[in-house]
């Protein structure tokens, strides 16, 4: 279910350009603010979307989801081109920080390197890589 922007979404205020926050690409894409990888970006839909439970297996959700992936991978080949391992995925609530549909894109290591458990998948309510997602939502 697609929802108006919030007021209360820091997400929203980002997508709709209301804050300070220096964008990364059209799409909305952003530094993460407590990065916890070398480098570690968010992006996000403009259209204020809960979470990945909110999608489904529709053509434009499919869609939306591959374009996030996409502009998460261009952004990490320019910003972070020697790094040989990187991670896209969604975190399950009730683990999401932020009820607002965001890829997190990591170009590893972890720093501090502990912060891999946040990126630990288990079961429905861990963090789900996104081509994994993308098999869930594929119409």
């Amino acid at each position: 279910m697609m929802a108006a922007a919030s007021s209360s979404c820091v997400f929203c205020e980002i997508a709709t350009r209301s804050t300070a926050t220096t964008l990364l690409h059209s799409v909305v894409a952003f530094q993460d603010i407590r990065p916890s990888a070398f480098r570690h970006y968010l992006v996000i839909p403009v259209q204020h979307i809960p979470t990945v439970n909110d999608l489904q297996r529709k053509t434009e959700d499919y869609a939306l989801v591959t374009h996030m992936l996409e502009v998460g991978r261009m952004l990490l080949l320019r910003d972070a081109p020697h790094s040989n391992h990187h991670r896209f995925g969604f975190h399950q609530p009730p683990l999401n920080s932020v009820n607002h549909l965001h890829l997190h894109c990591l170009a590893l290591p972890y720093t501090p390197r502990w912060r891999f458990i946040k990126y630990m998948p288990l079961g429905p309510i861990g963090f789900i890589e996104a081509e994994r997602f993308l098999e869930k939502i594929k119409p």
